[in-house]
């Protein structure tokens, strides 16, 4: 699971590691998060049109499919936006199936947050999340952009913690990760979505008083 993360990074890391330009008026009003909750607004890097770009998209995805994502279900309550995404049945979930062959996207992050710990690399520094991104459009032409976490089992340091974390995608791979595919092409991708090694990251214990959400 991946439930919150963090996005703390100086503006000039994170144009560094994005290596396309950022979406318009996000540098005058970037500010580091330490508390990323499912709901809000997330940077994310994707690939149209044959080429790379940011956007802000609202994290819990909305499939293109559905008729009014405002529209309550059948018990009345607000339908749910799945913020995470497993892996190992990505490919199969109608919820997730498109865009896991066409719209997936890097997320970057500074550390994720389980249990009241925070997961980040000992030597600090932005990482890559692996997400999927929907773009929902509505019969007037509005448009809704939105995205989810992939998770996947968990490894040595994480497991104590939780039964899921998310997948990371190394540096290096963004073009791979983010250009469409199918069949084989998808299949090259598995071994991304395995649990990754936690040489090199730690776990801290967070006093949670200082933050404003519940973990």
């Amino acid at each position: 699971m991946c439930g919150r993360f963090a996005l703390d990074s100086s503006l000039a890391s994170l144009q560094a590691q994005l290596s396309c330009p950022l979406p318009q008026g996000l540098a005058q009003h970037y500010a580091p998060r330490s508390l990323i909750a499912p709901g809000e607004p997330v940077l994310v890097v994707r690939q149209e049109h044959g080429r790379m770009e940011a956007a802000l998209v609202l994290w819990g995805l909305v499939p293109d499919w559905v008729k009014d994502p405002l529209a309550p279900g059948p018990d009345g309550r607000a339908r749910p936006r799945p913020f995470n995404a497993r892996s190992e049945t990505v490919a199969d979930k109608a919820t997730f199936r498109g865009s896991w062959r066409h719209r997936r996207c890097l997320i970057p992050a500074t550390a994720f947050l389980e249990k009241g710990h925070r997961i980040a690399p000992a030597a600090g520094g932005p990482f890559w999340l692996a997400g999927l991104w929907e773009r929902w459009i509505g019969p007037d032409g509005s448009e809704l952009e939105t995205c989810c976490v992939l998770t996947t089992r968990p490894n040595g340091l994480v497991a104590r913690l939780h039964e899921r974390m998310p997948v990371l995608i190394p540096a290096g791979l963004e073009e791979p990760w983010l250009a469409p595919a199918d069949g084989p092409g998808l299949r090259a991708l598995e071994p991304l979505l395995e649990p990754w090694d936690s040489a090199g990251w730690h776990a801290q214990r967070l006093d949670l008083a200082q933050l404003s959400l519940p973990l």
